[in-house]
């Protein structure tokens, strides 16, 4: 590697790492100053609130990546083109896309990082940050679906509760239906299910079991009926951001799960799970569009390059966030939705690195 490469290799790595330290602070700051009231009013010990700044560092910094990464390269390439440094390299012989191949590298090494925080880092993090949240800010709230759950949890059988108490492991109205070959065989009613956590056992009260036979269905009713049943007591209450916390693989064996099912969250899991690779891809795209458009001088200075950059971000933004609400509250294709900002960018970055070349 040449000196040329070095030089602006260590340039990329080292604004984008000082952009993250100079932005993260800023952000806890304005976090802590919005929730220090909730902090005090809740007398939270100080181990959980410096365990919560972590993890909400690490939450912030995977959620603004790429406008991190996009401002540091425009940032650090317009000063080298204010210096005239670019056009120094480039009247040397050197081409364009010889003059990038150093910002390639460096993407391709805050992509790994990128994909190392989203696959393990940002999933325990998200985690201890949720959790945090709703133990102390959302008192009253639940995290978990508690209201209408009906859920698939196996090929054959189907639940239903009109509403479930977490705290006290209590549903009311509970249905259990089994079918074989799309025919009702049996279906099981209770006015309430309780959780027994001591026998890791269910009561039913009021409990009504109709079997359907062929002329005559078989009834059986009882006022306390105390049994075990296949699926789990999360099955009952499943959280909103669950998907957030998973690993990779642990997310991949949800999701299966979770389609067997019939979740209606199944759009919302599929966006978390292919943003993980979404974003290192969007490193590479950012960084073509950053130098593209920084690389040459302008008589607005670096002012001018900024704020072109910071709309470009904002537009990107908006497309990640619109688009994943699109997949989250509907049937639009989650990947779609996840790599259709990297599709329309990635054309934009090949126009303006064309024209940047010219």
């Amino acid at each position: 590697m040449k000196i040329l490469d070095w030089y602006i290799l260590k340039r990329y790595l080292s604004t984008f790492f000082m952009m993250l330290l100079l932005f993260i602070p800023i952000g806890i700051t304005v976090h802590l100053a919005e929730k220090i009231g909730k902090i005090l009013e809740n007398d939270v010990p100080i181990g959980e609130v410096l365990l919560y700044f972590v993890d909400f560092t690490i939450y912030f910094a995977h959620l603004l990546f790429p406008l991190f990464l996009f401002l540091s390269v425009i940032f650090f390439t317009s000063k080298l083109a204010n210096n005239t440094e670019i056009v120094a390299f480039l009247s040397s012989g050197v081409s364009f896309t010889r003059f990038l191949r150093p910002y390639l590298i460096g993407a391709s090494i805050v992509a790994v990082f990128a994909l190392i925080l989203g696959l393990y880092l940002a999933p325990e993090a998200s985690k201890g940050f949720n959790d945090f949240d709703f133990k102390y800010f959302k008192k009253g709230k639940s995290a978990a679906k508690t209201q209408n759950v009906f859920r698939q949890i196996n090929d054959n059988d189907y639940i239903y509760v009109s509403s479930f108490n977490i705290k006290e492991k209590l549903g009311q109205n509970f249905t259990l239906e089994h079918f074989e070959n799309d025919k009702m065989i049996s279906k099981i009613e209770a006015q309430s299910i309780r959780y027994i956590e001591k026998d890791s056992t269910y009561r039913l009260i009021r409990y009504v079991k109709r079997t359907i036979g062929e002329h005559d269905d078989i009834i059986v009713k009882e006022k306390r009926k105390d049994t075990l049943f296949s699926f789990d007591l999360e099955d009952l209450t499943p959280v909103e951001y669950i998907a957030e916390t998973l690993t990779y693989g642990d997310l991949t064996k949800f999701i299966a799960k979770e389609e067997q099912r019939g979740s209606s969250n199944i759009g919302r899991y599929k966006l978390v799970k292919y943003r993980k690779w979404s974003l290192p891809v969007s490193v590479f795209i950012l960084t073509i569009i950053a130098v593209a458009v920084s690389s040459i001088k302008r008589r607005g200075g670096m002012g001018v390059n900024l704020a072109f950059g910071i709309c470009i971000a904002m537009i990107f933004v908006f497309f990640d966030k619109i688009f994943g609400v699109m997949a989250a509250q509907s049937d639009f294709s989650p990947i779609l939705a996840v790599w259709f900002p990297n599709i329309i960018f990635g054309v934009l970055a090949t126009y303006l690195l064309y024209h940047a070349k010219r």
